[in-house]
């Protein structure tokens, strides 16, 4: 076991909710802790949070100030970040850090990093996408019920010219299709062996890794965690995927839809619910027992039911970005389907769907999200749709089966389907117009998203695009 692993396991603790205490760690602990950091040649610690964004802050310190650190010393303008909700009058924030979570960076082991809580006068700070996440975790909490995710972890690695345009490495890279490819997958295989071997030493237990559809496009699988534990290594797994594409010369990028003609990142939640007390997922039960063959229990037809009832205004969070909705298209600009899903709507092995039941059952993918998003935003929000759907015992009603890429919009009416959000711009109105959203994050959090993002819609839209210059410059 390397000192990265030793160190990330042996402070690795049951995810409770940071907020609930202003300190759960008794001093002793935190000399222990410190101790074991400096055995392992640990410098450096960072309390690190995220923006609106989901961008990773914090301040850096010694670890000589780590038992400071771990009370939350370290003191931030809030005003100076996007969608953290202060004015230039305001008093700082503090970042208290999760010591449950300790990865000392894999490249450089001198610096641990740490997820941090923010708190505004010792209590937690509202307008905070990791806080929101562990208030609705605490509300099932009372329910008896855990939060399981999976995240499936899609990025492209490329090349970027002296333009600032994003290039195919390989210049024999000319496949329409590479999905799974060899050649292809070996062509970045120093890179791929950086990751996976990171992922391996953190005990995140990567089982599966690929060329995407996409050219230069890759997925990384490992095992679901706890919701608030997904949420942190996803965070990380992006960090540490631009760093190691940095080494090689190359950017590694989670923006949805670099190229027009190519499919774009997702990053697939994988849900379930599980109870407290058993480990049990809640979710499962067998397919010959279940009325519609999904494999899925009634509690989870109910979270579903729930998440499909917030559908739109869910969308904004899982796909955040105006270049999201290039994603979310039936074909666009290729040669063949999308499969990316733009019906609100749930089903088996049925891609066209925005929420699948994957063959084995047990589990709930919401296909919407895409590698851009906040993790801790978007899972809050389906969490909190999905314990609606519960307490209100929902239900979605039967399963969509066909191609729905193939219906006509008269068939999709029939159905009773509706399609999804086709830009940033509607997402965000109906983010904005359904109470539920503000009822969960809070007026200042709400008001932020909408504001951050309906100013990004308006600066796209008032843009002048190289697309317009080409089509109108000498046409007109």
């Amino acid at each position: 076991m390397t000192a990265v692993s030793e160190i990330y396991q042996s402070h690795k603790k049951a995810r409770g909710f940071a907020f609930e205490q202003s300190y759960p760690w008794s001093d002793e602990q935190l000399r222990g802790i410190q101790e074991s950091l400096k055995k392992a040649g640990v410098k450096y610690c960072v309390g690190s949070y995220v923006d609106l964004h989901g961008t990773p802050k914090g301040k850096f310190v010694p670890l000589s100030h780590f038992e400071h650190f771990a009370h939350g010393s370290e003191l931030y303008t809030g005003y100076a970040l996007d969608g953290v909700g202060q004015a230039p009058n305001d008093d700082e924030i503090a970042s208290v850090p999760d010591l449950g979570m300790i990865i000392p960076l894999p490249w450089n082991p001198e610096v641990a990093w740490i997820p941090a809580d923010n708190t505004l006068h010792g209590k937690p700070y509202e307008v905070s996408a990791r806080v929101a996440l562990q208030k609705v975790l605490a509300q099932a909490k009372e329910m008896g019920f855990g939060m399981n995710l999976g995240i499936e972890a899609e990025v492209f690695v490329l090349k970027q010219d002296e333009d600032g345009r994003l290039q195919i490495p390989n210049t024999d890279d000319n496949l329409t299709k590479s999905c799974y490819d060899v050649k292809r997958f070996m062509d970045r295989y120093q890179w791929l062996d950086k990751m996976a071997t990171a992922i391996d030493d953190l005990g995140w237990e990567l089982y599966s890794l690929d060329h995407e559809d996409a050219n230069s496009q890759f997925e990384f699988d490992f095992n679901y965690a706890d919701a608030l534990t997904m949420c942190d290594r996803f965070t990380f797994f992006r960090m540490m995927a631009k760093h190691y594409a940095a080494e090689e010369d190359l950017v590694a990028t989670f923006m949805p839809k670099p190229f027009a003609d190519k499919t774009g990142s997702g990053a697939h939640f994988n849900m379930s619910l599980f109870d407290l007390e058993t480990g049990e997922n809640l979710f499962k039960r067998p397919h010959a027992e279940d009325p519609r063959g999904l494999g899925i229990t009634e509690l989870g037809y109910q979270f579903m039911a729930g998440i499909l009832k917030h559908g739109p205004a869910l969308c904004a969070t899982f796909a955040p970005t105006v270049n999201s909705y290039k994603r979310l298209v039936r074909r666009g600009l290729m040669a063949y389907y999308s499969w990316a899903p733009v019906f609100n709507s749930y089903g088996r092995n049925n891609r066209t769907n925005s929420l699948r039941v994957p063959m084995s059952g047990g589990r709930v993918e919401s296909r919407n999200a895409d590698a851009a998003c906040n993790p801790y935003l978007a899972a809050t929000l389906a969490l909190a749709a999905g314990l609606e759907g519960i307490r209100e015992k929902l239900d979605p009603g039967e399963p969509q089966e066909v191609n729905l890429y193939e219906l006509s919009p008269e068939q999709m009416k029939e159905r009773g389907i509706s399609q999804l959000p086709t830009t940033l711009d509607e997402a965000v109105q109906a983010f904005a117009n359904d109470p539920f959203t503000k009822a969960t994050l809070g007026e200042t959090l709400y008001s932020e998203f909408v504001s951050y993002k309906s100013e990004e819609w308006r600066l796209y839209h008032q843009s002048v695009s190289q697309w317009e210059i080409d089509k109108y410059a000498r046409l007109y």
